[in-house]
């Protein structure tokens, strides 16, 4: 795998890129995230390797930053922070794991194995519409295969309308799997629909009066 390594720690960079170059990966080392951010947007890679405090852009705020840019790439955070809210926005944000320092470098190598495995596992996609189809496996709507950025709740309502694509969905089903049965109102899910249809650059949720939504099957 050809990888970005972000890591400001000296000695630690050059013992993973040590590591992994001899288990077969190419990497690439990075102490300053302002300097990594330039390299993914001139070449790309198939891992990232994140530390969180670094100079320059920090850890999380370069994947929000690569998003912006509608640059998807599998990423492992490497970090001394154990704050839940840190963690928590980490895997928000997409990340395929979240490693605290300090680790054994064959976990690391084992850890890597495993976003290769589940890069190769082939994808089952939902076409939904002309340009618009459903990655069942990572739960994401994509657009000419391009993953869109959906609120918590958006995705929950793709999710369950492209899973039963043909067939209405009532407005009791998207409050037990979106509200987790939180007493709402029709209302509110109908207003939940319409901000969603607004983000999205095909009109394919259709609109049955009285029962609930559905998507048609292409």
């Amino acid at each position: 795998m050809k990888i970005l390594l972000l890591e400001d720690e000296l000695m630690l960079n050059e013992s993973i890129c040590e590591y992994l170059e001899s288990d077969g990966h190419k990497v690439e080392p990075f102490a300053n995230g302002s300097e990594a951010f330039d390299a993914i947007k001139k070449s790309s890679y198939d891992l990232l390797i994140l530390d969180i405090n670094v100079p320059g852009i920090d850890g999380l705020s370069f994947l929000e930053e690569l998003h912006e840019l509608k640059i998807y790439v599998s990423v492992i955070y490497i970090s001394a922070l154990v704050d839940i809210e840190d963690i928590s926005r980490a895997y928000n944000l997409g990340c395929h794991d979240y490693l605290k320092k300090p680790f054994h470098l064959k976990e690391l190598a084992l850890r890597i194995n495993r976003v290769k495995l589940e890069s190769q596992r082939p994808r089952v996609h939902l076409r939904i519409s002309k340009n618009y189809s459903y990655d069942q496996e990572h739960s994401l709507l994509l657009f000419n295969d391009e993953p869109q950025i959906l609120t918590k709740k958006q995705s929950q309502m793709i999710d369950l309308l492209a899973r039963n694509r043909g067939m209405v969905v009532d407005f009791e089903q998207f409050q037990t799997y979106v509200w987790s049965e939180q007493l709402v109102d029709n209302a509110t899910i109908r207003a939940e629909i319409n901000r969603l249809k607004k983000n999205l650059k095909e009109d394919f949720i259709i609109n049955v009066r009285g029962m609930g939504y559905m998507i048609d099957k292409p």
